[in-house]
Formats: structure tokens, C-alpha cells, sequence
């Protein structure tokens, strides 16, 4: 990881500690990279830090996180000023800084879904873990040890990936099937759906998953289109793999990116290492052979 590609906040299933990795896999010079399962665009973000594409097109079902990123992007002094107002709330006129939370999320679900408002959400939310309730609405926790970024930290990062990417990034809140419908040969296409294994039921943020066959067959259409893409789908941890491979029919390489010891299992006592896969399109293969042995491992099948 890059430690001056500059970042908004922590968001749980970032790629943004495998951002270096996975662009060792990418051309050095394209004409777009497109993102249909952004989150908070880490992949982009660590793109554009490297001058890798031309534009970029950065998309999640998850509207309220869009709005977010493009007012970051595109008015990052607006966003900042309404994230200080919200930030500085829970000092000025709540006694209890967990509480102030709680009212912040009802405004929120009640149809404040501003800029600020899910910034302020992601910044205090336990682990900066986006999670919704069947009824859509946003029901992740605070976070009780802390008051969320400091809104002058905040500032210089968000500053920097404005002057990244403004004017040359497309933003939308779409289900990925249409964008992959619009892509064309000269764009790579980026994309980190949700963890299999994790969760099987739809709504619409995604939230609960992809179905895999469903999944599987857009890829088939890329394909058709002539359209290179990259693919975080499954991994493993220790001896416990996640997710099934996506079909070899496909023709696309897996390579386990070793993503360090896990958490979760040091907590337990345990030092287990996670590898997360990346699949690797057909025309993008020449790449594997050009990356340092260290950086992957590198599992083959036909």
C-alpha cells in the first residue's frame, strides 16, 4: 500500500491496502476505468494517484454513498463546511456523543440522506461497515471509543482526490448490469461485488449480494464486448476458503493476493493469513508475467 494515495475514511471491504497490488495487473496507460461496485472508490482513487487512465466512472447502487463521493470530488469545500456543522453537533449540544449518533442516523433514514450526513454516518459507524435493515434503512452502531475524523484531518485528503479526479469522472446509482451494458473495448472495468458467502438475499443496495450464475454471466457479455476486466470475488483464510471459483469457461486467471494476517483470527489468538482473489480477463494476462513473484501467488486453472 502507497501510504501518500490519499483516503476519505475507513470503509470495511476497502481494497484500498491491495490498491498497489491490483494495479500491477491493470495497463499502464488506459482510456478508462470504471468501477460498477465502487464503495468509496479506492481503486479509482489509487488509479488516478498514478495517472493510469484518462476518465473514470465510479458507480454503487448505494445513492446517498454516491452523492458523497461526488460532492467530494466535485465541492469539496462544501462538503467539508457541512461535515464540520454536523461533526462539531455532538460537542455543542449533546452531553452524550453516542446519542448525538443516533439522531444523526434517524435524520438519515428519515430523508436527510445528505453529503454530510453519510459522511458523518461512515466516520462513526463501527468499522466502517455500511449495513442496512430489510426496511433499507441504515442500522449500523456507533463506533463508542471515538467522535469520528476531525473535519481538519479530513480536509487535506479530501482535497487531494478532488484535484485527482475532478472534471474527468462520471458518477452514478445504478445496478451494475447497466453499466456493463454501456462499457466498451478500451475501458477496464474494475469490480469488487459483494463477498460471497457472506450474505443471499437481494435489496436494493446490494447490501445482501449477487447472485453468483447472475454474476457470472455478465461477466460472459465483457467478454463478448472485447472489454478487459479485473475481479475481487473470493478468497480465504487459513485453511477456510470463501466463495466458489468463478467458471474456468470464463477464461480469466486467478491470483490470491496475500491481503496479511487476519484480524478477526489475531483477536481469537490465532495468526491466519488472508488471500483474496483477483480474476485477471483474457487480454490482461500478458501482465501476470511482468508483476514481481512477491506480490501474488498465483493459481492457475483452465
Amino acid at each position: 500500500m502507497n501510504r501518500n494515495v490519499p483516503h476519505i475514511i475507513q470503509y470495511q471491504g476497502s481494497k484500498r491496502k491491495l490498491a498497489s497490488q491490483i494495479l500491477q495487473y491493470m495497463p499502464n496507460q488506459f482510456h478508462r476505468l470504471v468501477e460498477p461496485f465502487s464503495g468509496m472508490a479506492a481503486i479509482t482513487v489509487a488509479a488516478a494517484y498514478n495517472n493510469r487512465a484518462e476518465f473514470y466512472y465510479v458507480n454503487d447502487i448505494n445513492a446517498p454513498l454516491i452523492a458523497m463521493l461526488r460532492e467530494a470530488i466535485e465541492n469539496p469545500g462544501q462538503l467539508i463546511k457541512d461535515y464540520s456543522v454536523v461533526w462539531k453537533e455532538q460537542f455543542e449540544f449533546y452531553e452524550n456523543h453516542i446519542q448525538h449518533f443516533y439522531v444523526v442516523r434517524d435524520r438519515f433514514n428519515n430523508g436527510a440522506e445528505t453529503p454530510a450526513n453519510m459522511l458523518y454516518l461512515l466516520a462513526r459507524c463501527v468499522k466502517g461497515a455500511v449495513r442496512y435493515g430489510k426496511d433499507g434503512k441504515f442500522n449500523q452502531s456507533p463506533d463508542k471509543r471515538r467522535h469520528g475524523t476531525n473535519p481538519r484531518t479530513l480536509e487535506k485528503n479530501v482535497y487531494a482526490i478532488s484535484n485527482l479526479l475532478k472534471g474527468r469522472t462520471k458518477f452514478s446509482a445504478l445496478d451494475y448490469h447497466e453499466i456493463l451494458e454501456n462499457v466498451k473495448a478500451g475501458d477496464v472495468v474494475y469490480m469488487d461485488p459483494p463477498y460471497q458467502g457472506v450474505t443471499n438475499v437481494k435489496d436494493h443496495r446490494y447490501v445482501a449480494g449477487v447472485p453468483f450464475e447472475e454474476f457470472s454471466k455478465s461477466i460472459e457479455i465483457l467478454n463478448q464486448k472485447g472489454v478487459d476486466y479485473i475481479i475481487s470475488y473470493d478468497g480465504q483464510c487459513g485453511d477456510k476458503e470463501y466463495g466458489e471459483n468463478l467458471p474456468a469457461s470464463l477464461g480469466c486467471k486467478k491470483i490470491l493476493l496475500d491481503a496479511g494476517l487476519s484480524s478477526q483470527a489475531l483477536f481469537l489468538g490465532k495468526k491466519s493469513t488472508t488471500l483474496e482473489s483477483l480474476y485477471i480477463s483474457k487480454s490482461l494476462l500478458p501482465l501476470l508475467y511482468t508483476v514481481p513473484k512477491q506480490m501474488s501467488f498465483i493459481e492457475e486453472f483452465v
